[in-house]
C-alpha cells in the first residue's frame, strides 16, 4: 500500500506530533508499506540532516506567524503535492493537521478520489493563547472548524479518549478510532554499560551519589504547568535532596528561570536547553523519577517513554493517564497541584520497584508495533467500508 501522510509539522522540530508521525511511518514500512511524509520545507541548519530520511516531501513555505519554528505551505505547494502524489500512485492519505498542509492533504485525497484518514492530535482550546488574541476566541470556533474540515473524510485517529470525547462534542460523524502512539521501546531498555552512563551524566549534571534526579522533558510554554512543578520543588524539605534537570527549550524558558531564582532555588534546578532525540534516552535512564503537571496531553510520549526506561512517572491524574500509570510502581497521579510535593516524596521514598513481570507488560502496551498494526488495521476496516458503498466507484 502507498500512503500519504500530511503534516505541518516534522523532523527537524522536535515535537510529540512529529515523533508520532516518524513512529507511525516507520511501523507501517516495517509492515511492507511504503510511506511518503508531505511537510513545508524547513529553514534550519539540521534539515540536510533530517532530508537523509528517505520518501520526504518538503513544500514551499513561510513562518507561521503564530509560533516561531513553525512553518505554513504555500498553496502553490498543492500543484507540486498533487503532481507528486499522482506520480506515486497514493492509495490513502493520512493527514495529521487541520490546516496547511493538511488542507493540501485534502485537497490531493479529493483530487485522486482516494481515501482520506485523520489524526486529531490537539485539543486546541488548550492551545488559543498561542495565538494573538486567543483568549477572546469562543471555544465553539474550535468545533466549527474541525467538524468542518472533517466533511468528507472516511474516518478519523484519535491518540486517547480524552480527543475521542472532544471530538465526539465537536460533532464529527465519521467512524472514530482510538488508538494511542506507541514508542520504540528497545531504544530505551537498560543495558550493562547504562549505569556507567547514567553516572557519568548525573555527575556532569551535578547530581551527587545520595541525591534523587526529578526529571521534566518538555517544550517550555505555558501549557505544561512547569511553575507547578517548581513551586513543589521549593516545598521540598531541606533534606529531601532532590534536583530537578529540566531538558527542552521554548518560549517559557526566561520566565521559567526568573520563579527559580524568585523561589530560591537555583541551586536544585538546571535547564540544558534542547536535547537530540537521540540523547534523551539517557536522561530518562538517569533519573530516579519523571514529572510532568501539564494538563494539556493527548498522548503523553514522554510518560511512554520514562516508563520504557523503566523510571517511575509522577502526572496530574486525568483519563488518559489512568490506564498507564495503574500501579504504585509505575508512579502516582496527582488530583491537584498543591499535590505535587508530596506525589515526588511519595514516589522517591518508597521502595516499590517494576518486577521483571510488570515491566514487560507495561513494554507490551505502549510498543509502537501494536500502534503500527492498529493504524493500518482501521485503514482496512475504511477501505472494506467504501468498498462496501461504491463511493469511490467511476
Amino acid at each position: 500500500m502507498k500512503i500519504g501522510l500530511f503534516t505541518d509539522t516534522y523532523f527537524p522540530q522536535i515535537s510529540g506530533v512529529a515523533v508520532s508521525i516518524r513512529t507511525l511511518k516507520a511501523e507501517l514500512e516495517k509492515l511492507g508499506h511504503t510511506v511518503y511524509v508531505f511537510t513545508p520545507a524547513q529553514q534550519f541548519p539540521k534539515q540536510r540532516e533530517a532530508d537523509t530520511e528517505k520518501n520526504i516531501v518538503r513544500l514551499r513555505s513561510i513562518p507561521s506567524g503564530i509560533v516561531a519554528e513553525r512553518r505554513l505551505a504555500l498553496q502553490s505547494g498543492l500543484a507540486t503535492a498533487t503532481k507528486i502524489a499522482v506520480k506515486y500512485n497514493l492509495d490513502l492519505v493520512h493527514t495529521q493537521t487541520e490546516f496547511g498542509v493538511g488542507l493540501l492533504g485534502k485537497q490531493v485525497a479529493n483530487m485522486l478520489r482516494v481515501p482520506h484518514i485523520h489524526t486529531l492530535h490537539t485539543k486546541y482550546e488548550d492551545y488559543l493563547h498561542f495565538i494573538p488574541g486567543g483568549s477572546r476566541v469562543p471555544k465553539d470556533t474550535i468545533k466549527y472548524l474541525v467538524r468542518a474540515y472533517l466533511m468528507g473524510a472516511e474516518g478519523l485517529i484519535v491518540p486517547s479518549v480524552v480527543t475521542e470525547e472532544a471530538a465526539i462534542r465537536y460533532g464529527v460523524k465519521c467512524p472514530i478510532r482510538v488508538i494511542p502512539t506507541g514508542i520504540d521501546v528497545a531504544k530505551f531498555f537498560v543495558t550493562e554499560n547504562t549505569a556507567a552512563v547514567s553516572q557519568t551524566l548525573r555527575t556532569a549534571l551535578g547530581i551527587g551519589p545520595e541525591e534523587k534526579m526529578l526529571l521534566s522533558v518538555s517544550r517550555l510554554s505555558e501549557e505544561k504547568n512547569i511553575g507547578a512543578v517548581l513551586r513543589a520543588v521549593s516545598q521540598l524539605p531541606g533534606d529531601a535532596g532532590v534536583k530537578l534537570v529540566i531538558v527542552g527549550d521554548g518560549p517559557g524558558r526566561k520566565d521559567l528561570e526568573k520563579v527559580v531564582r524568585k523561589l530560591g532555588i537555583a541551586n536544585k534546578v538546571t535547564f540544558t536547553g534542547m536535547v537530540s532525540n537521540d540523547e534523551v534516552k539517557k536522561y530518562f535512564q538517569a533519573a530516579d523519577c519523571f514529572i510532568s503537571a501539564s494538563r494539556s496531553e493527548t498522548q503523553g510520549l514522554t510518560f511512554l517513554e520514562s516508563l520504557a526506561a523503566r523510571t517511575p512517572v509522577i502526572a496530574a491524574d486525568n483519563p488518559i493517564m489512568r490506564p498507564i500509570i495503574n500501579a504504585p510502581e509505575y508512579g502516582r497521579l496527582f488530583t491537584h497541584d498543591d499535590g505535587i510535593a508530596a506525589a515526588i516524596i511519595g514516589v522517591l521514598t518508597t521502595n516499590q520497584k517494576m518486577t521483571d513481570s510488570q515491566y514487560l507488560t507495561k513494554l507490551m502496551e505502549i510498543s509502537s508495533d501494536s500502534f503500527g498494526k492498529r493504524v493500518f488495521e482501521f485503514y482496512l476496516y475504511i477501505l472494506k467500508e467504501i468498498a462496501q458503498s461504491g463511493r469511490f466507484l467511476p
